[in-house]
């Protein structure tokens, strides 16, 4: 806030008696001061809730505001982030979404992805074994299983058992053979 508007809002008798080289004129550039950096925060305290211009620290707090903080969750405060921020950036521009669609196969396959960066993970409900479920995750994010385990654990519904499969790579094609 400047000076002059702070000045304007005080009584007229302490307006009259600001003048240049005042008490009240040297309180009131201090005031000025010290309004300074609360406003540069509220001028961009719109980027502390977007995703994408967060700080990384903030992030972390984000991710739990949109109820995936199972993925951030640890039980050591020093224990590193178990996902890229960027990877957590598009959780948490996706929480709207996932939201909407949590304990469906739609909502967990769509939270796998956007975790990790990886599509084709499969949910399979053998008919042999009601309220259960086989999450089949492709070979290429098998790396990825800690925080994929965390995922399916707080994705399906609570009444369901859940396992974890990674797939099997595809056998390479077999090339043919030369005719003679």
């Amino acid at each position: 806030m400047r000076r002059s508007a702070i000045e304007r809002l005080l009584p007229a008798a302490y307006q009259r008696a600001c003048m240049p080289g005042s008490v009240l004129w040297a309180l009131l550039d201090v005031m000025e001061g010290l309004h300074a950096p609360d406003e540069a925060i509220l001028a961009e305290v719109d980027a502390l809730f977007d995703p994408y211009r967060a700080p990384d620290d903030m992030v972390v707090r984000l991710t739990r505001w949109v109820a995936m903080d199972h993925v951030v969750a640890s039980h050591r405060p020093d224990a590193p982030l178990p996902l890229p921020v960027g990877r957590l950036r598009d959780l948490v521009a996706h929480g709207a979404l996932l939201a909407r669609w949590r304990g469906t196969p739609y909502g967990m396959r769509r939270a796998l992805e956007v975790a990790t960066g990886v599509s084709g993970f499969a949910i399979d409900e053998p008919d042999e074994r009601p309220f259960h479920i086989v999450v089949r995750v492709p070979a290429v994010a098998a790396d990825q299983l800690a925080v994929i385990t965390r995922i399916v654990e707080a994705e399906k519904p609570a009444a369901v058992t859940a396992e974890v499969v990674v797939a099997s790579r595809p056998p390479d094609q077999p090339t043919a053979a030369p005719s003679a």
